[in-house]
């Protein structure tokens, strides 16, 4: 595949399941690259239409600069043109736009830009805080609101005006009448993605709104799984998403939400539990529990028919 214009990105990721491949650490903690290389290479097989290297389920808060680079070298090179590979960028402006030039060198398709650390920030200063970033690369990028980075239709509006490689909006909020106005006022200027935590369990009533695609953590250690989910989600077939959010999602939630943080840290849980372990969590964050573990393996069975550890 050739590398993606700002302007074809947006579309292109819009067609397709979304996934944030977790960041494989050993036990000391470091990064664990050829483990990290093995699962992408893995990843890249399923049809998916873009991998969200060193994301919010890859720890990308926990990585130095210097990791997140290693680390999206390293997909854009396992990937090898198959997949797009999107790059993160975060923290203040100055360091946010060091990142985005970063991964257009190391060969990223687009940017997902997370909101910067710490700060709240008024529209003014959210919009010359994206206009900066998108003015610094020719890649496209993706707005991601959440947090304290979050804006309604006519800021983003405004974004996008000024902004012609602003190509997304990952929303990780929740609100139905803020997606639904900014879908009736900018409607097919963005591709919009669905970016809350297990973001199956809202992908179905998010189509009427626009979103088309949406991040799957899940699609990390139940690829054919996230696949099948997602393509009931875009036939609206609702029978089989409530089926599966029965016998899978919601079980999965009641483990997920135990613990803060538990939405990455289920994620590797479910990789060990498949056979492909990925390492601990870096603090803060913390694993799972054993018997917490042997629960989650026997619902992956459950419903694969794997033999789940």
């Amino acid at each position: 595949m050739s590398h993606l214009s700002a302007e074809e990105l947006g579309p292109a990721l819009g067609q397709g399941l979304l996934s944030f491949p977790v960041t494989h650490f050993d036990a000391d903690l470091a990064f664990d690259e050829a483990a990290y290389r093995k699962h992408i290479a893995w990843l890249a097989q399923y049809d998916v239409a873009g991998l969200f290297a060193a994301g919010g389920t890859g720890e990308g808060f926990s990585l130095t600069p210097s990791e997140i680079d290693q680390v999206v070298r390293a997909a854009v090179s396992e990937t090898g043109g198959r997949v797009p590979v999107i790059a993160p960028a975060t923290a203040g402006t100055a360091a946010a736009v060091e990142q985005a030039r970063a991964a257009e060198v190391a060969g990223a398709e687009g940017i997902l830009l997370l909101p910067p650390y710490l700060t709240e920030a008024g529209p003014e200063g959210l919009i010359e805080h994206v206009a900066t970033i998108c003015a610094a690369t020719s890649l496209g990028v993706i707005f991601y609101s959440r947090a304290n980075a979050t804006c309604n239709d006519v800021t983003l509006a405004r974004m996008a005006e000024r902004c012609p490689n602003l190509v997304g909006f990952k929303d990780g909020v929740g609100n139905i009448e803020t997606m639904t106005r900014i879908y009736a006022r900018l409607g097919d200027r963005l591709t919009y993605i669905g970016g809350l935590p297990t973001a199956e369990t809202f992908a179905l009533p998010y189509t009427e709104m626009g979103v088309t695609t949406y991040s799957s953590a899940i699609f990390n250690f139940m690829p054919e799984f996230a696949l099948a989910f997602y393509r009931a989600v875009r036939a609206r077939d609702r029978d089989t998403v409530y089926k599966h959010l029965r016998e899978f999602v919601i079980p999965y939630l009641d483990i997920r939400d135990r613990r803060p943080g538990y939405a990455v840290s289920i994620i590797k849980a479910g990789l060990t539990a498949i056979g492909r372990p990925a390492g601990p969590v870096r603090p803060p964050l913390t694993n799972l529990t054993e018997e917490e573990r042997a629960e989650l393996g026997t619902l992956i069975r459950s419903v694969t028919g794997a033999d789940a550890a």
